[in-house]
């Protein structure tokens, strides 16, 4: 799941400063971009371990190799790194599931091909089972990001270093209600969600350990510090809750010229407003800001769905991104899950997503949650079924299918085989060493 911010990094410069009623119309307006749902994006993070040794940790100047030779290869996607030398592919949007299946897979085989000819691999993990955090790129929002973060605890380093995210990214819906209305697929997002994360739950491991978590990723996000990680609380209509949330969150930080960036605490982006100090912010401070807010499911226009585990296998990437875009996009199978996770709710309760009591079970139980699990399966169903009317290929059917009958009929996840195939790696090659501790 991506820590970095899209667009200018530097310091905002003189543009006029930004009134509060002026933020809250940008956020209306930018927030949910509605029509009729036609796009579909994804954005891949993976894990880069040595090929032959994945135990070891991979040396900086191998890893600063391989990000100078993907850098030169001509693809369709977006190609960053985050903290910890995590590798991201971020799809540009595709007219349909399968032009961004498309691109996305060429992508994939450049870049395999590419880091195994320097004796690496992408690896589709949801925490890295082995490594502590460990972060190598230095710059002022990253360092800013770990002052932030270090206030609430660990969970930040290890975010921000160690973790790997499947994000799918789907219009904000009709403007209209129904099935396909931007307020339905909100609540949607929030109530699915938890079934998609205990679906896809993949990381079991963290520091040569099992943990008490089948998704251990995304207990770190739900840790993160007491505001960044959550939903808006869900008691307004979905524009006026998403702009209230934003203002009255704190800053992560302030952005200047020269020297680390100011960290402030319990200052939030309408406090700043209000007061000016220490400068008046601006429009691209409220765009950073917002990309510091790391909530389940960020409106960027579109829906950012950020709840699913990286997934192992050179094709597991192919089944959240499906799935979830016949759940969402496909008018009867969004009735149908719709319905199926609705009583969800009472299970939630009042707590925003993460911490609510329905994410908690989600990301410590998987689908042998009994209730998790009975609703998964309807959902699954309901994506197969409507995965031909979308223009699927028997490819990505057959990959849904499988994944279905391997994992969900049986009320599993991909956690649960995990420690059994982490345990067949090789433990390391010769000069076997730890690699300095996070920093």
């Amino acid at each position: 799941m991506s820590c970095d911010t899209p667009g200018d990094h530097g310091p905002p410069g003189q543009p006029p400063p930004l009134g509060e009623g002026e933020a809250e119309d940008l956020l209306r307006c930018i927030c949910f971009k509605t029509g009729p749902p036609r796009k579909v994006g994804v954005e891949l993070e993976w894990l880069i371990h040595d090929r032959n040794h994945p135990r070891v940790p991979v040396p900086h100047h191998r890893l600063e190799a391989a990000a100078d030779l993907l850098r030169a290869l001509p693809l369709s996607a977006a190609l960053t790194f985050e903290p910890g030398g995590q590798l991201e592919l971020s799809s540009r949007p595709g007219d349909s599931l399968m032009a961004c299946v498309d691109a996305t897979a060429a992508d994939l085989t450049a870049v395999r091909d590419a880091l195994d000819r320097v004796g690496l691999a992408p690896v589709g993990l949801g925490v890295d089972p082995w490594h502590p955090p460990r972060r190598l790129l230095r710059e002022p929002r990253y360092d800013a990001m770990e002052v932030a973060l270090d206030r609430s605890g660990p969970a930040g380093r290890a975010m921000m270093c160690t973790t790997a995210s499947v994000q799918v990214c789907l219009d904000a819906g009709e403007e209209e209600p129904g099935p396909l209305g931007y307020g339905r697929r909100w609540q949607l997002c929030h109530l699915l969600g938890a079934v998609l994360v205990a679906a896809f739950a993949n990381s079991p491991m963290r520091l040569g350990r099992p943990t008490p978590w089948r998704s251990a990723r995304q207990s770190l996000w739900a840790d993160l510090d007491p505001w960044r990680p959550l939903a808006p609380p869900g008691l307004l209509p979905p524009r006026d809750d998403w702009t209230a949330h934003v203002l009255d969150t704190p800053v992560m930080c302030i952005r200047k010229d020269a020297g680390p960036w100011a960290v402030p605490q319990g200052l939030t982006f309408r406090d700043w407003i209000r007061t000016g100090a220490p400068r008046p912010p601006v429009r691209a401070d409220l765009d950073y800001h917002i990309s510091t807010l790391f909530p389940p499911v960020r409106p960027r226009g579109h829906l950012e769905l950020r709840m699913i585990d990286a997934q192992h296998g050179a094709d597991g990437w192919l089944v959240p991104l499906a799935v979830t875009t016949a759940m969402f996009d496909d008018p009867e199978a969004a009735e149908t899950v719709y319905r199926t996770v609705k009583p969800l709710a009472e299970t939630a309760g009042t707590e925003p997503a993460p911490r609510n009591p329905l994410w908690v079970r989600a990301a410590r139980d998987g689908l042998t949650d009994p209730e998790l699990g009975a609703a998964a399966a309807i959902c699954f169903e309901a994506a197969l079924t409507a995965l031909p009317r979308l223009g699927a290929s028997d490819a990505v059917q057959n990959a849904v299918a499988g994944f279905t009958d391997r994992f969900v009929a049986r009320g599993r996840c991909p956690a649960d085989d995990l420690p059994g195939l982490l345990a067949s790696a090789p433990p390391g090659g010769p000069g076997h060493h730890s690699e300095e501790p996070c920093s």
